[in-house]
């Protein structure tokens, strides 16, 4: 078989480039990058497919979209609305949704791939939290991700505000309504971001503005930093056979996690073309041009904001004045007590956890949510608050669909998101434990078998059978609680660490986060198969030191 060189033109080339930038050397070493496999990585990926789809979607649309508040009188063909005076912002989405060709295709995919975008931040996030995989040295990248769903909110938000439709006035009605509610500089910054009264014609360029250039500039800048931390910490991995936290056990960058990424962008632009194409989302036409005197029932924003409406409307109606000022606690706790609780929670977890149980160490292996039980019970109450709150943002659709008192359901849920939580906690907890009591009687006395043996007495038994070897591997890379220095040496002088108040209540803390700690050891010594390999998909899994 004949062996081809390259031309001379394109040989010289790339030594010249090799020669200056080292690029031979760069590719050769990270295409042996090693991922880990397992499907809960994916859930980033699509928020990184879903984010590319977001930039390339609204190129398309900021082509013909018109941010101006200038009234027009529509003459289109949308006939229903023929006659009625509007904003050049409605009227250009109307032109976007029945004039320009693939414009309705291009605005529902945009829309949903931004919906998509945001659960699926979501879902890495709960991924990354319940696994341990924030842990140093990887906090900075968890508080990236906090920012990147925190920008994405607003995103969202002003998104949905430029058609300048009823459901997008609405919000903005309540963007306003939240920026008066702050003390004393709240009507300045009100008239700044308006440019004037309420709805006024500065409000849609300005958010054209943040919604195209600066918060999508802020958004790649941070998954940009969020990919180069990764690529040189390397992925966390699942504790699985022959992974360690010295090493990488997986498959290389080049071609196998390549040809899976590449047709995981195409599934994912495939999903999102499809419910483009049959699943409605945001039907402005069928919502009117926005009239600040007029009011639908029903409206929902879009499911990420859904925490912020359920607090407004479970919120008691609390004012106080007092010299010569009114703080209305009605708008300004919602808007800024339940996602500052559960986002501020989030960025210090990661240092309160290190504090409290004292681990300074370096984490490559991620912990199964069991064997944190602490962890995952605050977790789950946290999801808990903000899923309450969330669905009480529906609370006039709930009372309208199951016939309803709309006040009923409103105190069901002012009480709920207090007792939520903590039963929450409670049970995820218990649930957590009798896993690990399970886990650790199976490395004790092995699995049930299905078998029942008959002694020569007669008493009938179930014979137990030793765990399969993946299944072993996994359950013992639970870390068993390691016992608290103690407060005082042998002369009786107290540790540094636990003198003052933060002492005390650190050490109180560290007692409650291993207290019901359950211990899995294994009992039998021999060898467990350490040098033996398995095969996904056929192919032979490569290690890499770290």
């Amino acid at each position: 078989m004949s062996q081809t060189t390259a031309p001379q033109s394109v040989d010289a080339s790339l030594n010249w480039l090799d020669d200056r930038l080292g690029s031979t050397t760069f590719m050769k070493r990270n295409l042996k990058k090693v991922f880990p496999d397992h499907w809960s990585f994916m859930l980033g990926e699509i928020a990184l497919y879903s984010f590319i789809i977001l930039l390339l979607t609204g190129t398309f649309l900021t082509l013909w979209f018109q941010p101006s508040m200038q009234e027009v009188v529509y003459n289109g063909s949308y006939t229903k609305l023929n006659g009625v005076k509007m904003s050049q912002a409605y009227a250009s989405t109307l032109e976007i949704s029945f004039d320009v060709r693939g414009g309705l295709l291009m605005r529902q995919i945009h829309h949903w791939a931004a919906v998509l975008f945001m659960a699926s931040i979501l879902a890495h996030m709960l991924r990354v939290f319940f696994t341990g995989a924030y842990r140093k040295p990887r906090e900075l990248n968890w508080l990236i991700g906090i920012g990147m769903f925190t920008l994405g909110m607003l995103e969202g938000l002003f998104g949905y505000s430029l058609p300048d439709d009823l459901l997008s006035g609405t919000g903005l009605r309540i963007t306003q309504g939240v920026a008066e509610s702050i003390p004393l500089v709240g009507t300045y910054l009100y008239m700044f971001l308006f440019g004037g009264e309420f709805p006024g014609q500065d409000i849609v360029p300005r958010l054209f503005t943040i919604h195209v250039l600066l918060i999508p500039g802020l958004i790649l800048g941070m998954v940009t930093a969020h990919m180069m931390i990764m690529w040189h910490q390397k992925h966390t991995a699942m504790p699985v056979k022959n992974q360690t936290e010295q090493q990488v056990y997986g498959y290389p960058f080049y071609p196998v996690f390549m040809a899976k990424t590449g047709a995981y962008f195409l599934f994912t632009f495939g999903v999102l073309a499809l419910m483009g194409a049959f699943v409605q989302i945001n039907p402005i036409w069928l919502f009117g041009p926005y009239d600040p005197g007029a009011i639908s029932a029903g409206s929902q924003p879009d499911w990420y904001m859904g925490v912020l409406e359920g607090a407004l409307r479970i919120m008691p109606n609390w004012e106080i004045s007092a010299w010569g000022h009114t703080v209305s606690f009605n708008v300004l706790i919602p808007a800024t007590v339940p996602l500052g609780i559960i986002f501020t929670g989030a960025a210090v977890w990661p240092f309160v956890e290190a504090w409290v149980t004292g681990d300074k160490r370096h984490h490559n292996v991620n912990t199964r949510p069991r064997n944190a039980p602490v962890r995952t019970a605050t977790g789950m109450a946290a999801v808990t608050f903000y899923g309450m709150l969330w669905i009480a943002g529906a609370n006039d659709v709930l009372a309208d669909k199951f016939h309803l008192s709309m006040f009923g359901i409103t105190w069901f849920f002012r009480v709920g998101i207090f007792i939520g939580p903590y039963l929450a906690f409670v049970i995820t907890k218990r649930v957590c434990l009798g896993l690990q009591r399970k886990d650790a009687n199976i490395i004790g006395h092995g699995e049930e078998s299905g078998i029942i043996m008959m002694s020569p007495d007669g008493r009938y038994s179930e014979r137990h059978e030793p765990a399969r070897e993946e299944k072993r591997v996994t359950i013992l890379s639970k870390e068993n609680t390691r016992p608290e220095a103690p407060a005082k040496d042998a002369r009786g002088i107290p540790a540094p660490g636990s003198k003052g108040p933060l002492g005390h209540l650190r050490s109180r803390l560290n007692r409650a986060w291993t207290f019901d700690d359950i211990p899995v050891e294994e009992h039998e010594h021999g060898e467990h198969g350490e040098g033996e390999h398995g095969e996904v998909e056929g192919r032979e899994p490569r290690p890499l030191s770290r």
